[in-house]
């Protein structure tokens, strides 16, 4: 029982892969700390440039590309201490955790093989291969469509076998918008969603006035 029974439930944050067209689950990989910081940035698509026609300056193409960059810290020193009650860790360290979140980023080894027969059977178009949608889920106001742009893994202690046991992974995940998949793809949908959640809060913030800035007015 918990020390302090009325403390609130700490949510995870994490990735959920879903099929693009059906919006199924297809796995939940969620983070096994959660970082201390979160590093977001916004790019404005703005249309006026300088040297450009003036009247397009205040003239936005689309949303801000937005990226987001964290650490996750993966450890499996406590789960060692217990290894009846965690075999997968006595076995092979942390490598499932490791390898759930690169095979993101590689397309499924059944469809290269399908590709390759198609190719040695002479077909002469092979459409590209789709991957699954990621979400990044960081609280329920904050469910992302990204794509993993950059991915580092700094492996820093081994079991006698070799393998990992503690390691920290830096993720950079680019946002989708509906500039990237549309208003129809699931993806546009979670956006959109996204983007009023973020129209509501802006909503709740007490603006302040003029006066603050010792201006009555703008001149």
């Amino acid at each position: 029982m918990s020390t302090f029974p009325n403390s609130p439930r700490l949510l995870k944050g994490g990735l959920v892969l879903i099929d693009p067209d059906t919006a199924a689950v297809l796995r939940v990989i969620a983070l096994q700390y959660n970082p201390d910081t979160l590093s977001r940035t916004l790019q404005v698509k703005g249309v006026g440039t300088e040297g450009g026609d003036r009247s397009e300056a205040l003239r936005l193409k689309g949303p801000p590309v937005e990226t987001i960059k964290l650490d996750a810290e993966i450890d499996a020193t406590d789960q060692l201490e217990f290894p009846d009650r965690h075999p997968t860790a006595t076995q092979v360290g942390i490598h499932p955790q490791l390898s759930a979140l690169e095979t993101i980023l590689y397309p499924a080894s059944a469809r290269l093989l399908a590709n390759h027969r198609l190719a040695q059977a002479g077909t002469l178009e092979i459409a590209p291969m789709e991957a699954p949608l990621t979400l990044f889920v960081w609280s329920k106001t904050r469910v992302l469509p990204v794509r993993l742009t950059e991915f580092s893994v700094t492996e820093e202690a081994f079991d006698p076998a070799l393998n990992p046991i503690r390691a920290k992974v830096s993720l950079g995940l680019r946002v989708l918008s509906v500039d990237d998949v549309g208003f129809t793809h699931k993806g546009g949908t979670l956006f959109m969603g996204y983007l009023q959640a973020k129209e509501q809060l802006a909503a709740k913030n007490q603006g302040g006035t003029l006066n603050v800035f010792g201006i009555g007015a703008i001149p």
